[in-house]
């Protein structure tokens, strides 16, 4: 028997037709540059007649495919190689960003140019953020002009929310942050930002992305200091952003403050030792008894599980309360953190619902048992000054309240009336 295989029959003079769908279009970003450095050239500088073009232009030539070509000439007249530098010297055009005055005003006619774009064909929105994602690990490659150019734009197109802050995290790049270059371009870019709109412009979109607490990392490890970046934002013309930057590093201690407390209460430490690491916290943080007060009552409050029931918790609140009193008590050494104190249970008590009919009892264990809130001397400010929905939600304003515990205590004898309101009364 043979071993060979038998071949089998094949028809012959067949075609097998492809489908038009099913042809591979073959990516030529040469022949698109080509033509797209053709039509700048013969618009030139005039912006409006660019943005005609472009938007013509779409219609017959692919935008999808080619965004990242199409975006590259927009800015730097030409296809880039990786680096930042210009991959064809021979096929580009003068008429682009990095060749265009270095002003505001003309920066912000690019941005209009872009935006329309944008708007009119959707789909490049995202290349469009990617391409300014990759422009920026890039900067290196650029010279100091192109670079400021680069950072007025950015923070127009940020002000006016054509792309999102998101982009930014190309800054933190190790390499342009270690040559400075990072910092320098963050200058214009906030500069451009917050001339466009205000520093809350500023401050909402880096909420929006977890950026809020990342300035400092602008700079290398060594100079990653809360003074430093005030004093080079400041030097530059950007207090508000230094002021921004500071307030967030405060509220990144607060919170780290609340966490040890928390874990402190947890471990079952001493008062004495939780109260001087909260003090030396305090010290080394230029934090205030009044802010302090604040962060305790959160942490104490924070720390325990409540129980669903109304009619229950307010039991489990007083016997936690006179629990961790000295500890509240150890940071309400002055009216002021007395009065907010009262604030802070107060809002507290009308956030979480099953505390409404809660707030009285507890004002009457810190004013008699626990000698925390001494309530002639802080009702009258505090009613004056929180007379609020929140108060009045919970039935009565703090002071009103406080001052019933008070009376029924025997503690005050004589109440005048501050407002219209007869429920709204102080002591003498």
């Amino acid at each position: 028997m043979s071993n060979q295989k038998i071949q089998k029959p094949t028809l012959t003079g067949q075609r097998f037709k492809t489908r038009k769908r099913d042809e591979k279009k073959v990516f030529d970003p040469t022949q698109f540059q080509e033509t797209i450095v053709q039509g700048l050239n013969q618009t030139g500088s005039d912006l409006d007649a660019v943005a005609k073009f472009l938007d013509a232009s779409g219609a017959k030539l692919d935008y999808r495919r080619y965004a990242e070509t199409l975006f590259d000439i927009l800015v730097a007249g030409g296809m880039l190689a990786p680096g930042g530098t210009l991959s064809d010297d021979l096929t580009r055009t003068e008429f682009c960003l990095f060749t265009a005055q270095e002003d505001l005003e003309t920066m912000q006619a690019y941005a209009q140019v872009f935006n329309k774009l944008i708007r009119r064909y959707k789909y490049l929105e995202k290349g469009f953020e990617e391409e300014i994602k990759k422009l920026l690990l890039f900067l290196k490659g650029f010279t100091e002009s192109e670079r400021n150019k680069l950072a007025m734009l950015t923070g127009i197109l940020l002000a006016n929310g054509n792309i999102s802050a998101s982009i930014l995290n190309s800054l933190y790049n190790e390499n342009l942050v270690k040559e400075g270059v990072s910092a320098a371009f963050a200058v214009k870019l906030f500069k451009s930002w917050i001339h466009e709109k205000d520093i809350n412009s500023v401050a909402g979109s880096l909420r929006k992305v977890g950026m809020d607490n990342r300035l400092l990392e602008l700079f290398p490890a060594n100079k990653r200091s809360c003074e430093h970046f005030s004093k080079y934002f400041t030097d530059a013309g950007l207090k508000e952003l230094s002021d921004f930057a500071r307030n967030q590093q405060a509220i990144g201690s607060r919170k780290e403050l609340q966490k040890d407390l928390q874990e402190q209460m947890e471990r079952g430490d001493p008062f004495k030792d939780i109260i001087a690491s909260a003090r030396e916290e305090m010290k080394k943080n230029n934090i205030s008894e009044q802010t302090m007060i604040g962060i305790v009552w959160t942490s104490v409050m924070s720390y325990v599980e409540w129980n669903k029931k109304e009619e229950l918790v307010t039991e489990q609140a007083i016997k936690h309360l006179k629990q961790y009193s000295p500890l509240l008590k150890a940071f309400t050494s002055q009216g002021a953190s007395e009065i907010l104190l009262l604030v802070k249970m107060q809002e507290y008590c009308y956030d979480n619902i099953h505390f409404m009919n809660s707030f009285q009892k507890i004002v009457v264990l810190l004013y008699k048992g626990s000698h925390v809130v001494d309530g002639c001397d802080v009702l009258p400010p505090l009613c004056t000054a929180n007379n609020t929905s929140s108060a009045k939600a919970v039935g009565l304003c703090s002071a009103c309240q406080a001052a019933a515990a008070c009376r029924s205590l025997g503690k005050l004898s004589q109440c005048t009336p501050l407002l219209s309101s007869p429920l709204i009364t102080v002591c003498q």
